[in-house]
């Protein structure tokens, strides 16, 4: 038997290459490195380095040899198992060999999270030094890993390296936010979706949009605004009232009540970018229709928007919609 030499670490394996293998994971080394050109992948053995060759040849030398089956595959094992599948049918090659089980699965990694229940051990191990934590699985455990390695900021220059996911992020946004400039006026905003908010005040032909009632000529550059205006105007409604004690303001529209509280509570988050919401036709003759994708509606979505600088009314759209 070939024994691992690590302190704490009771691995054991039949063969030497097994366990140059396995000591890939206490140092961190992979010396099989790919020859490919613009590959930066490296291996612990010479099996896994020649399986990820295939990826670039492209080749599949192990073929089907089952009558009328052109199947063909990277490695032996995926070939043993399209034949269980497809052609003996065997649906559940893996069975418990613990006596009196017999359960049988469909995949190896299932049996091995079944034998846990007769082990009370779970059978993969974390290797950093101290960590006693297993994992009913390898993608488990490789996640839990990134605990200890951290998460290292990709800027040039930095080397700054998150406890977590949410503290990368926020390093980004407090280091290394990208600011845009606007080339008509200087002026600067977070990201491209507010530069291309902010640039149709420099376009010649704006959206415009003129409220529906009638003897209303009240014009509005955005959708938001022109439902805020009819809400809060002619239906006098205002549902979504300051949580905050003392504060008697309501609002028609529930994103302003986002960005009021925001003076109550200056470390708040900014709010997210609005998702799609449904047509205007729909929104303002009060029909609930199913949303439909983009690429479904390039047709009807065409006459929601105005590209001539001149208002107009939307009554024939409301017209269209109750069609």
């Amino acid at each position: 038997m070939y024994i691992c030499s690590f302190p704490d670490c009771h691995a054991k394996y039949n063969k030497a290459w097994k366990l140059d293998a396995h000591l890939c994971k206490h140092t961190g080394l992979k010396p099989f490195e790919c020859e490919q050109e613009g590959c930066t992948k490296s291996f612990c053995t010479k099996y896994h380095l020649a399986r990820h060759a295939l990826t670039h040849t492209k080749e599949r030398p192990f073929r089907c040899s089952e009558d009328g089956c052109t199947q063909a595959f990277t490695t032996n094992s995926n070939l043993r198992k399209h034949v269980m599948r497809k052609h003996t049918h065997e649906e559940k090659p893996y069975t418990c060999t613990f006596e009196g089980c017999g359960r049988a699965f469909r995949k190896n990694n299932q049996l091995k999270s079944h034998m846990c229940e007769h082990t009370n051990l779970l059978p993969v191990q974390c290797t950093f030094e101290g960590c006693q934590r297993r994992f009913p699985t390898a993608s488990k455990l490789r996640r839990h890993e990134k605990v200890h390695k951290g998460y290292p900021c990709t800027a040039d220059g930095c080397v700054f390296i998150g406890k977590n996911w949410t503290e990368l992020t926020k390093h980004r946004k407090e280091q290394h936010r990208v600011v845009l400039t606007c080339g008509d006026c200087g002026k600067t905003v977070r990201d491209s979706w507010a530069l291309r908010q902010h640039q149709r005040v420099h376009s010649e032909a704006r959206q415009v949009f003129q409220c529906p009632r009638a003897e209303c000529q009240r014009t509005y550059t955005t959708l938001f605004n022109l439902q805020n205006h009819i809400m809060s105007f002619h239906e006098e409604r205002r549902p979504h009232s300051c949580p905050y004690p003392d504060c008697p303001k309501s609002f028609a529209m529930k994103q302003s009540l986002q960005r009021h509280t925001v003076i109550h509570d200056p470390q708040r988050n900014k709010q997210r970018k609005p998702r799609p919401r449904r047509s205007l036709a729909s929104r303002l003759s009060g029909c609930k229709t199913k949303m439909i994708r983009p690429s479904e509606t390039s047709e009807d979505n065409s006459s929601l928007t105005v590209t001539s600088p001149e208002p107009v009314r939307l009554a024939s759209i409301l017209q269209e919609a109750s069609l």
